[in-house]
């Protein structure tokens, strides 16, 4: 018996997806990946109010997440302070305001481009180097093995990567906004020829501590997005090398989109409630 043949009748042109369709068909598809991700962050936060990892786990997640990452962030912490002295100098200068360069240098620093570029490096450090570790593993099968013993896979891999990241990028900003700030001021005064005291005077006067507060408290978020991303690429890569460099690169360019995002709506939300406390704030300092 001859078996018809599937497909568009002779004569007939192929059908031809819309753009309106393929524009469609992605929409879906990033509004599944945003519900996947959700899930997947709340079965780890569950994980994490219902068993503390042990030790032996945590601390040399701790250390590689951590301590690993303290010279790459002096490092962008000191140029940061440094580019924005030369930077701005030359402006300031021309406006008669070079006694003021510190507090400009100093609150963008601990603001916005400390907490940012802090965690935009540890996206592209810590970030891919869990989603490749995760996607190597789940390519090799070991995730499935943990399962297949019994272990929760999220709970043993995912949590004590998530508190890294959680607990330790918020230290890492404050060493990040040191250096910047140290950074500035050596360039400012010693190559610049800004009066030192001056420096200092204005950037006590205009920087507050809840500057530095805003810093740490978005920079929580961004370890959060971090953690959660990266190794949820790591969880869901695909077979085979590119499967793996996949997940690392996507890991790095989602987690940098959700910093920024982040930021947009964390500063804007504390921008009004940094203005209803002022006379407060006031008051305090």
């Amino acid at each position: 018996m001859a078996v018809a043949e599937i497909g568009p009748e002779k004569g007939q042109a192929p059908s031809v997806v819309s753009p309106v369709q393929r524009l469609g068909e992605h929409v879906f598809d990033a509004v599944v990946e945003v519900g996947d991700v959700a899930q997947f962050s709340t079965k780890t936060l569950a994980w994490i109010f219902r068993r503390r990892p042990r030790w032996s786990v945590l601390v040399p997640i701790f250390y590689a997440i951590g301590v690993q990452s303290v010279s790459v962030v002096a490092i962008t912490g000191t140029f940061i302070g440094m580019v924005l002295a030369i930077q701005a100098f030359h402006s300031f200068s021309m406006m008669g305001l070079a006694s003021r360069l510190g507090s400009v240098i100093n609150i963008s620093v601990v603001r916005e481009l400390g907490p940012v570029l802090a965690a935009t490096m540890l996206a592209g450090r810590v970030g891919s180097s869990m989603a490749a570790e995760l996607g190597t593993m789940r390519v090799t099968e070991q995730i499935d093995a943990l399962t297949a013993l019994g272990t929760n896979p999220i709970y043993y891999l995912v949590v004590p990567r998530f508190l890294a990241c959680l607990l330790l990028i918020p230290l890492l900003t404050l060493m990040a906004d040191f250096m910047g700030v140290i950074g500035g001021a050596v360039i400012s005064t010693q190559v610049l020829g800004v009066d030192s005291f001056a420096y200092w005077q204005h950037s006590r006067r205009f920087v507050e501590s809840l500057d530095i507060f805003a810093g740490v408290f978005k920079s929580f978020f961004f370890g959060a997005a971090i953690a959660l991303i990266s190794c949820h690429r790591g969880f869901n890569s695909t077979a085979g090398a590119e499967g793996v460099g996949k997940a690392a690169t996507e890991a790095f360019v989602f987690s940098f989109i959700a910093i920024l995002f982040l930021d947009f709506v964390i500063g804007l939300g504390w921008n009004t409630v940094y203005q209803s406390l002022w006379p407060q704030a006031q008051g305090l300092l």
